[in-house]
């Protein structure tokens, strides 16, 4: 009876985590081609690159808060990134096999928000629909970027998941985040900061320039962060799996169900 349960369970999870990444990089991205494509309105009326740069920030990481305060956030827990589910496996906080099951449905998920993309045409096509490859001659700056920002959101995260008072508001951290982020490090790498964000406009572009960048860079923020939260100081810090904490949080009632370990 446990196991049939179970998998419907983890059905609904991971689907519910598609279809959040599915709107992040559909939503997400469609304002940076509104915001940043050749021809678009807003090019016009805000000429300043850097500009755009913060505004289209604090719109995605807006983007982001809105899917981690939805039904749909509650259930998964709103990772919506590869880099945020290893780094909670890193602290033991989920399992192995839950793991996969997160960047599975985040990569398929990123592909499926990728899609409509297509429907920008020129927009989307002259930045390659939000696609991120690493500026000219730029890729050892890109890397390094990428990894300090990816830093910057799991530490944010964890930091926000760790404190009780602090956990309910860890959704609003990411439009002044994204919109700082963008901002001062778009020009070098796009700011991904999230494989899936990068995957699905590869796919749907067909541009691959410096994929592995993409991935090695979040990643290595992340196990940085990770670490930092190991340091003495910090290793008491208590961090949680999951984004939202208030309402239905879509654990499982019986324990043994649960996609991760008990505390």
């Amino acid at each position: 009876m446990r196991r049939r349960c179970f998998k419907p369970k983890l059905i609904y999870i991971y689907f519910s985590e598609a279809i959040g990444t599915a709107f992040l990089v559909g939503v997400g991205l469609s304002i940076v081609i509104l915001n940043n494509g050749a021809g678009a309105p807003v090019t016009s009326y805000i000429p300043d690159p850097s500009a755009r740069r913060a505004i289209t920030g604090f719109l995605f990481g807006a983007t982001g808060c809105v899917i981690a305060l939805s039904p749909i956030g509650r259930i998964s827990g709103a990772h919506i990134n590869p880099i945020v589910s290893f780094a909670f496996w890193l602290r033991k906080r989920i399992f192995t096999r839950h793991l996969l099951g997160y960047v599975v449905a985040q990569l398929v998920g990123s592909v499926a928000g990728s899609l409509p993309l297509l429907l920008w045409g020129k927009w989307g096509d002259s930045i390659g629909y939000g696609n991120t490859v690493p500026g000219p001659g730029r890729t050892a700056a890109a890397f390094v970027g990428e990894t300090v920002t990816s830093f910057l959101l799991v530490t944010g995260i964890f930091f926000f998941c760790g404190h009780r008072k602090l956990r309910r508001f860890t959704p609003y951290l990411m439009p002044p985040l994204y919109g700082l982020m963008v901002w001062a490090e778009g020009a070098l790498s796009g700011t991904s900061t999230n494989p899936a964000r990068s995957f699905g406009p590869a796919v749907v572009s067909g541009v691959w320039t410096g994929w592995w960048l993409y991935w090695l860079a979040p990643l290595t923020g992340a196990v940085l962060a990770v670490w930092l939260f190991r340091l003495p100081g910090l290793k008491w810090w208590k961090v949680l799996p999951k984004l939202r904490h208030r309402g239905r949080a879509a654990r499982p009632k019986n324990a043994s169900l649960r996609p991760w370990p008990e505390d």
